[in-house]
């Protein structure tokens, strides 16, 4: 696993997760979190000594990014590894025949599809000196091969839009040696309805570990074009 990791949305769930199995795996991990206190996070701290770079960031905002950017790039030159995992869900149940709230749309829009865009610019220069990998976690929700829902416009849209983004990212980057891997983690329980939804397939542990095995299979590999797939199972998903 590479050694020096960014990871996105580590609040809790699957952010957090990725968190616990990267520093197992003795990664020095940067832990950006919305929320400015995390006990969990001191308990890391704590159990893997200078491993753990906790900081708020919200990836919805130029300048939360921007300052977390700085300061990552203030304790190292190279980052092998971001894992944009950071995202909001929306409303799910509008339909077409409904009263859209499109504001709430637009927030979705920022914070999971721009969000990521955001943190690949803002770090592109430490990416392009270490490992040269961007991992974004994405959803079988924003394939339009597969869409088959009434509703979710905000998310749908959103991760859709993220897959464009990072085929252009990919374009850029694959020129030097760089590459992009989108993600689905599967039906995961999670708290992004607002309470941990336990019908859910996997746990976040589940997933986290399903996401570090396909990051594992796939860190070699030359790509043309980003791979789009599934982490339980690495089976690719139409665009």
């Amino acid at each position: 696993m590479a050694s020096i990791v960014c990871v996105t949305g580590t609040d809790r769930g699957v952010g957090l997760a990725l968190t616990k199995l990267l520093l197992e795996a003795g990664c020095c991990v940067y832990a950006g979190s919305y929320l400015p206190a995390n006990e969990e996070h001191e308990r890391l701290a704590e159990k893997y000594p200078g491993k753990l770079h906790s900081f708020v960031l919200d990836i919805g905002s130029d300048a939360s990014v921007k300052a977390a950017a700085e300061l990552i790039m203030k304790q190292t030159d190279g980052l092998d590894l971001l894992i944009n995992n950071a995202g909001i869900l929306g409303d799910i149940k509008g339909t077409i025949e409904d009263e859209l709230d499109f504001e709430d749309m637009q927030q979705v829009f920022n914070v999971t599809a721009l969000g990521a865009i955001r943190m690949a610019n803002a770090l592109f220069e430490p990416i392009m000196k270490g490992g040269k990998f961007i991992v974004n976690i994405s959803s079988e929700a924003g394939s339009i091969g597969q869409s088959y829902r009434e509703s979710w416009y905000g998310y749908c849209m959103a991760k859709a839009a993220l897959n464009m983004g990072s085929s252009i990212i990919h374009n850029k980057m694959k020129k030097d040696g760089g590459r992009v891997l989108l993600i689905h983690p599967g039906w995961v329980q999670s708290y992004m309805s607002g309470t941990l939804d336990t019908s859910a397939r996997f746990t976040a542990d589940e997933a986290a570990a399903h996401i570090v095995n396909r990051i594992e299979s796939c860190k070699h590999v030359i790509l043309d074009k980003p791979l789009y797939v599934e982490a339980h199972s690495g089976n690719e998903i139409p665009w």
